[in-house]
């Protein structure tokens, strides 16, 4: 009798244990299962909530390079108004050189942020004034400006690509970029809004031209970012704080051709340079200066350019 109480403690004991080991690993599975469940749960909110984020950057960016590229073009629109009306003055007065050059002095100082303005004629147009006549009127400063003749054989401007395009195409353009040196306070970079003017039996009589300076448009581009970064809607944040922001502006080649101090751009994806040529809008991840970045591009109406918000990423 006392070995088969003594078998059945050990068999009572043994199942009890047994019971208890199964609870134990029950109450693992669970708490495995609870963690397990809050692990996929916090990685899904983090995936979510960083898709969210990445959308809301993407948005609010793509947003600004629209706005950027919205006043650049407006801006520019401005400009080739006020352009049109000087060379409609020169239109009107082709009767004598110093007709002209009254014509473009009459209108010169209503427009600061034009650099200067110039009438390069036809070859013996005048005859009294030989094959080249181009006089120039330009800003000495923000209040005075000048008159010079800038047309002559260092300068023959009929080999000039605006000059030759304007002559073909008949219409008004932007020119290319470029660089212009005659070892005065005139040298610089410019890009030059030009048209070709006719006198009143149709024949071509001068190529007008309204240049602006690389050193303006950067200074232009420095105020609308400085616009939109003070503007409390468009840097209105869903996500908390973001990176800082600034603009440029690009060549259809992929150069910079107005960019803050330090901060050049130079791209050479092929895929962004055909969107460049073409006048796409899009984004590339790059390192700029060293610093990784996402670049936000768009094209400028009126212009082959194109405007980037360049943002550091994080």
């Amino acid at each position: 009798m006392y070995f088969c109480n003594l078998k059945c403690y050990y068999i009572y004991k043994n199942m009890k244990q047994a019971s208890e080991s199964s609870n134990k690993r029950t109450r693992l599975y669970v708490l495995l299962s609870a963690l397990l469940v809050v692990v996929v749960a916090a990685v899904t909110s983090y995936y979510i909530c960083s898709k969210a984020m990445a959308a809301e950057r993407h948005a609010r960016y793509a947003g600004i390079m629209n706005i950027a590229a919205e006043r650049l073009a407006k801006t520019i629109s401005g400009l080739e108004m006020n352009a049109m009306n000087e060379f409609d003055e020169v239109e009107k007065h082709l009767d004598s050189p110093d007709a002209v050059i009254a014509a473009l002095e009459s209108k010169a100082n209503l427009n600061p942020e034009v650099r200067g303005y110039f009438a390069a004629f036809e070859p013996d147009y005048f005859p009294e004034k030989g094959k080249w006549f181009e006089p120039y009127v330009h800003h000495v400063d923000s209040n005075a400006f000048e008159v010079r003749l800038v047309g002559n054989v260092r300068h023959n401007y009929f080999k000039s690509p605006w000059y030759v395009r304007a002559k073909q195409s008949r219409e008004s353009f932007w020119s290319e970029p470029y660089y212009y040196y005659d070892g005065t306070n005139i040298s610089g970079h410019y890009t030059t809004f030009v048209k070709p003017v006719f006198d009143k039996a149709g024949r071509l009589a001068c190529i007008c031209g309204a240049d602006l300076t690389f050193e303006w448009l950067t200074k232009e581009l420095r105020r609308i970012d400085d616009s939109i970064k003070q503007n409390e809607l468009l840097n209105s944040h869903l996500f908390g704080s973001d990176s800082d922001f600034y603009s440029v502006v690009l060549h259809k080649d992929g150069s910079s051709i107005a960019f803050p101090e330090g901060k050049k751009v130079a791209i050479t994806e092929e895929y962004v340079i055909r969107d460049l040529e073409h006048g796409k809008a899009g984004t590339i991840d790059m390192d700029i200066n060293g610093v990784p970045s996402t670049v936000y591009y768009g094209p400028i109406e009126r212009v082959d350019w194109s405007v980037a918000v360049i943002v550091a990423k994080k």
